[in-house]
């Protein structure tokens, strides 16, 4: 007797597989600007951390110090915000990155980060 096959069927077996090469493009464009966030946010953290007894204009170099080791050029010293909360510096920061994907169609992230979180 004749029993029907199962399984994929080449046409689902394209899609999927373009969606996967489109899923995993994407991941790699995107991926560079979320690895920077974690090296600004770790260079926040530092900063904050050495900057306990020292002023805003020491953080704030400090921070430089570390961008041009790190090579982190998205934001500088001077695009950070410092604050005293309880006696511990906090560190603040935002930025925005825009991706492109393809063509005209971009991405735009917004990141913000404190050394408190």
């Amino acid at each position: 007797m004749y029993r029907r096959q199962r399984g994929l069927s080449m046409t689902t077996l394209l899609v999927a597989a373009v969606i996967i090469v489109f899923g995993a493009i994407g991941g790699m464009m995107v991926g560079p600007a979320y690895m920077e966030y974690a090296k600004v946010k770790k260079a926040v953290g530092a900063v904050a951390v050495e900057g306990r007894t020292g002023t805003v204009a020491d953080v704030r170099k400090g921070f430089d110090r570390r961008a041009q080791i790190d090579d982190i050029d998205i934001i500088s010293g001077n695009d950070l915000e410092v604050s005293k909360e309880g006696g511990e510096v906090v560190v603040s920061f935002s930025y925005s990155k825009k991706v492109k994907l393809f063509g005209n169609v971009s991405l735009l992230i917004e990141f913000a980060g404190a050394s408190n979180q």
